[in-house]
């Protein structure tokens, strides 16, 4: 089926969600219902992004998968998301998935959703690791006892999917609803806050929410909050003790070990420097930003692709300012495709996979955990470790990925520090070549990059408005990484790069272009010369930092360059390295930016990153200069 009979039947479709918390499958669950036949957009007037596709086995069906939520009553944005999509009506079928061995803390939110009578299949996934940790439920007393359908899986090797697929197919019937007895508590904070009530033991959800919303005092609500989920959660305790079984849990002497390792700080540092350096340093720089670049751009795409296009371009458009659009130079296929696909390409790859094995181990919530306390100074918690992590294998991609952070105050801080002191993975490279031969360049540019990125950090959670983070995070075992699950994950954010990525470095080819045929560069280089000079860096550095701004990787190159040519001395060749790590993010993560925060942001972003670069450029030279360090 084309798409756009996609499109022209999608009205006709019966409406399935997929829901539940954050690492329990379900992202997994939908891929394997819908294969490739799945598009991401954002919910409207958010940032949130929800899949939605079609399934071979419920073609009947158009499914979706919402933000990770462990309540309907909503902290962070994916939260608030996930409710409005579940109360928002219409829904057919809930597939509300949890992880079998952790039950009794997910069974809560199984209740909300059928006090809201809506449509629930509850599914166990997991199950294997629930085996592993001897955690017994019965399934069909569950079922009984909720007055649903429940269904055991293991969404990693297809357990259970075919069982899922003939409950929702078989229909589920009127939903039965859930009558939740909320204390004393719980009754009066509703009752004052809705004087219409006429009393009564039975309180609904929708009557809590009403009382939320009423309610001005932070401490009232939470406590009115934290009532509630209590009352749900002794509900939950009650029905599992009538079906199921949950042995304390142990993962051996080996896993303790390591479970220990990596959360005591004494050990888990060194662990964590380990995985940067070789997982991230190692694989992505080495590997992704070395080898794979060398055999995509160097021996593939300028040995033969290149000439290729020039050579098909030049015969097919006879005017060299059109054929410089497409080719040449600055050409949206020499340029922009080959810095996508042949430069950007292996990096994000090797990133991805790389990222995939850490989160399918386990151990990305130890990292986050161990983070926690140094990044709560800096207005963020320990969630941010990953898009700060990912800006440093794609500064753009990072951007993207700060919608996890559950408040707007905190993707704002973490854009400002991605934009203003993380550079990407190409960048490094460079850096890393133009420093090898002298390590105080590098220990000096590593020093004061930290320092710039602690300074910004400390001054925005300093002058930020809003709530300080809170940090919640579920803790999965420690494991070893499934093939299946590296490959979906890998594949899912692959897919992501292309449909949102590759348009940017496509319109940043065309801007260059423009910039060329106008003679719009020729006036800002002319410009930037002056600062350049108070940097003490010789004028041919001002195109570098030009260039830097479309092409990060291409700003540093054309330093190194210099560097080669013996133009820059250690004094000046450390200044340099600093200007183009704090100078203006890339062209594409401007636009990410503008995306995601807004043209004002992301214009006044660029002012005070320009600013603070050439102000730190201009004080490295005078304090070296004065000081005679690093002079040759």
């Amino acid at each position: 089926m084309s798409r756009a009979d996609d499109t022209a039947s999608a009205t006709q479709l019966r409406r399935l969600v997929i829901c539940g918390p954050p690492n329990v499958g379900k992202s997994l669950l939908f891929n394997c219902l819908t294969g490739r036949n799945a598009t991401v957009s954002n919910y409207p007037g958010t940032t949130v992004t929800v899949s939605s596709g079609r399934s071979a086995q419920l073609p009947e069906f158009l499914i979706s998968d919402t933000p990770g939520a462990y309540s309907l009553q909503p902290i962070s944005e994916e939260e608030h998301i996930a409710r409005e999509i579940l109360i928002g009506g219409g829904l057919d079928v809930v597939v509300h998935v949890v992880d079998a061995k952790n039950l009794r803390r997910m069974l809560p939110m199984t209740l909300e959703l059928l006090e809201r009578r809506l449509p629930v299949v509850l599914v166990l996934n997991m199950m294997d690791e629930a085996r592993r940790y001897r955690v017994s439920i019965d399934t069909e007393r569950l079922g009984q006892l909720l007055g649903v359908p429940v269904v055991a899986t293991v969404a990693t090797t297809g357990e259970g999917l075919t069982d899922l697929c003939c409950v929702v197919r078989d229909g589920l019937g009127d939903p039965p609803g859930m009558v939740i007895a909320y204390g004393r508590e719980v009754r009066e904070a509703v009752e004052r806050h809705n004087p219409d009530r006429r009393g009564g033991p039975v309180v609904r959800g929708e009557e809590i929410d009403a009382a939320l919303a009423a309610m001005n005092d932070p401490a009232e609500r939470g406590a009115l909050e934290l009532a509630a989920r209590l009352d749900r959660q002794a509900l939950a305790d009650r029905i599992l003790a009538q079906c199921a079984v949950f042995p304390p849990v142990s993962d051996g002497v080996i896993g303790q070990l390591l479970n220990r390792a990596t959360m005591n700080m004494w050990t888990a540092i060194p662990i964590a420097a380990l995985v940067m350096y070789f997982g991230i340093y190692k694989f992505v720089g080495g590997f992704g930003a070395g080898t794979l670049v060398d055999l995509i751009e160097t021996d593939l795409y300028e040995k033969y692709l290149t000439p290729l296009l020039t050579d098909w371009v030049t015969r097919l458009i006879p005017s060299r300012v059109w054929q410089d659009l497409f080719v040449h130079d600055y050409g949206v296929l020499t340029l922009g495709l080959r810095y996508a696909l042949a430069l950007i390409l292996p990096i994000v790859g090797t990133f991805f996979l790389m990222f995939s094995i850490l989160e399918d181990s386990g151990y990305l919530p130890r990292l986050a955990l161990l983070l926690d306390r140094v990044f709560k100074k800096l207005g963020l918690n320990g969630r941010a470790v990953i898009p700060i992590v990912i800006g440093f294998g794609c500064g753009t991609m990072a951007t993207m990925v700060t919608r996890i952070l559950e408040t707007k105050r905190e993707r704002v801080i973490a854009t400002l520090l991605l934009g203003f002191a993380i550079p990407c993975s190409a960048q490094i490279g460079v850096v890393m070549a133009m420093t090898a031969a002298n390590p105080q360049v590098f220990l000096s540019w590593l020093v004061i990059v930290a320092g710039v990125f602690l300074i910004m950090g400390l001054l925005a959670a300093r002058h930020m408005p809003g709530e300080p983070p809170a940090f919640y995070l579920e803790m999965p075992p420690l494991r070893l990484p499934r093939l299946g699950n590296v490959l979906s994950k890998t594949y899912s954010r692959m897919h992501w790069y292309f449909l949102e990525i590759l348009p940017l470095f496509l319109a940043a080819s065309v801007i260059i272009w423009l910039g060329h045929v106008t003679g719009t560069f020729g006036v800002l280089i002319g410009w930037l010369e002056p600062l350049v000079r108070a940097m003490g860096l010789p004028q041919e550095t001002a195109s570098a930092l030009l260039f830097g701004f479309f092409r990060r990787d291409y700003g540093a190159a054309g330093l190194f360059e210099l560097q080669r040519d013996g133009a820059l001395d250690p004094r000046q060749t450390l200044v340099s390295v600093l200007v183009i790590t704090l100078f203006l993010p890339c062209i594409a993560q401007f636009f990410v930016m503008k995306k995601e925060r807004g043209w004002k942001f992301a214009s006044l972003t660029l002012a005070a990153i320009f600013a603070t670069a050439t102000v730190v450029g201009v004080c490295a030279n005078y304090v070296l200069m004065m000081t005679g360090w690093l002079s040759r």
